[in-house]
């Protein structure tokens, strides 16, 4: 039988959504990691559109151990990360054909010292924090200190990744980009840190909020992508939300870029039919865990180390 033709490729990448671990989840500090098994077990999930192309198959989402009656719609599989690391661009790197040999360094205690010194001499300023952390905590701890000495928060976190949050109304946007570049240069091209991100945010204190701002700074791929391959032969590559920055904006022709998880499918669907006429890739960014993709395998994009990830 001859192989089936399809007239385009839609490939989400769901975050949070890891369906177990991976043989070596223990060096990540994942042992036991199940995400949707786990949330299943503890508050029960529904999720009856994906049950349909065969999750439930892959993960068991009601604590039973007998597999579900009902003949699945789509194809449906596990796949195991090659790559060692657990980042975002690992993971979408690896999906587009480009498989690592070592991971992205990461700092589990901040930046060196003389790192931080040498970008606060590139930018002309002090900075804050140099911790692991989240996002949203570190603005509500340090953003009433950022807005009233000027200083920019710097931050990591389990990603190989230098991120830098600043109140809009404190540092203009052009020149937080421009401190991320210069922070780019230093730990991108020097250090081969994954992604420098900058995080602007807005609001008063005890009400900052993130906004849709964001930029990311990724190294280009180490070598030629399926990205790369469609875009050379005139196929239309989408990406939906920050994929365009993962890969360095490489392979892609047209990127739609998004605020939010919701934002990203509501950009996505009509996105969809605008480009049906074509093949294309779309996803939409979000970060890590899991990519169970419906028509082909199920692939996991996850922050802890689940299945899918050698590193949703």
């Amino acid at each position: 039988m001859p192989a089936r033709r399809f007239a385009r490729a839609i490939v989400l990448v769901i975050d949070s959504a890891g369906i177990g671990e991976l043989p070596d989840a223990a060096a990540y500090g994942d042992r036991g990691s199940n995400t949707l098994g786990n949330i299943a077990r503890e508050v029960g999930l529904a999720v009856p559109f994906l049950r349909s192309l065969g999750l439930d198959r892959l993960v068991r989402l009601d604590g039973g151990l007998q597999a579900p009656p009902s003949r699945p719609r789509g194809a449906y599989g596990r796949m195991a990360e090659a790559s060692p690391g657990k980042d975002s661009v690992t993971g979408h790197w690896e999906m587009a054909g480009v498989v690592l040999d070592r991971a992205f360094p990461t700092f589990p205690r901040g930046f060196p010292a003389e790192v931080i010194e040498e970008f606060e001499r590139r930018i002309g300023r002090g900075t804050l924090g140099n911790v692991v952390a989240s996002g949203t905590e570190i603005i509500d701890r340090l953003g009433a200190e950022h807005v009233r000495t000027g200083k920019p928060i710097v931050y990591t976190s389990a990603d190989s990744v230098f991120q830098v949050a600043a109140h809009e109304d404190v540092i203009p946007i052009a020149e937080q980009y421009r401190m991320c570049e210069a922070a780019f240069d230093l730990v991108g091209r020097g250090l081969g840190v994954g992604r420098v991100i900058a995080r602007p945010f807005i609001g008063g204190s005890g009400a900052f909020t993130r906004t849709a701002n964001r930029h990311d700074y990724a190294l280009e791929p180490s070598a030629a992508t399926l990205l790369d391959a469609m875009s050379a032969a005139g196929q239309s590559v989408v990406a939906v939300g920050k994929v365009r920055d993962l890969f360095a904006g490489r392979g892609i022709t047209r990127a739609l870029p998004t605020v939010s998880d919701a934002d990203g499918l509501t950009t996505l669907c009509p996105g969809a039919r605008r480009h049906g006429g074509r093949p294309g890739v779309r996803e939409p960014g979000g970060q890590r865990h899991a990519v169970r993709s419906p028509e082909r395998s199920a692939r996991l994009r996850r922050q802890p180390r689940n299945h899918r990830r050698r590193p949703g």
